[in-house]
């Protein structure tokens, strides 16, 4: 199981991972060039940010053939629970409900994601090692 990361990613960093989460342990080359699809970056940038994620725990790196090859030492849904963790207790005062509630009063819920939560809300609940469920 990977382990939780020592600081929450920021926005660059979650960029980093997404791709190293879609390609597996990659060279900084593929990384550049897979951000680069999306905006102008320096190669050094991106260099900086993982030696800066290495030092957070983020990201691994191993010697490769041609340099390091970087992954992420974190998977999608631990970085998920934290993000959403510190995002229930700072914005919705701990409350999941009122989290939700602002999803549905803003229109972010289409009647294919309502319909998916009112199914997993009427089956089992899975059991989990967190307790509570917000206010």
């Amino acid at each position: 199981m990977a382990r939780p990361p020592s600081t929450q990613p920021t926005d660059a960093e979650l960029e980093v991972l997404r791709v190293l989460w879609d390609l597996g342990p990659t060279g900084l080359g593929p990384i550049h060039a897979a951000i680069q699809e999306n905006r102008p970056v320096a190669l050094t940038t991106i260099a900086t940010t993982l030696k800066t994620m290495l030092a957070k725990g983020l990201v691994a790196r191993a010697d490769g053939p041609r340099g390091y090859l970087w992954s992420a030492a974190t998977s999608r849904s631990s970085a998920a629970s934290g993000m959403l963790s510190k995002l229930v207790q700072h914005v919705f005062d701990g409350s999941a409900r009122r989290l939700v509630a602002h999803l549905i009063e803003e229109g972010v819920l289409d009647d294919r994601d309502r319909e998916e939560i009112r199914a997993m809300l009427e089956s089992p609940p899975r059991k989990s090692s967190k307790k509570g469920g917000g206010r």
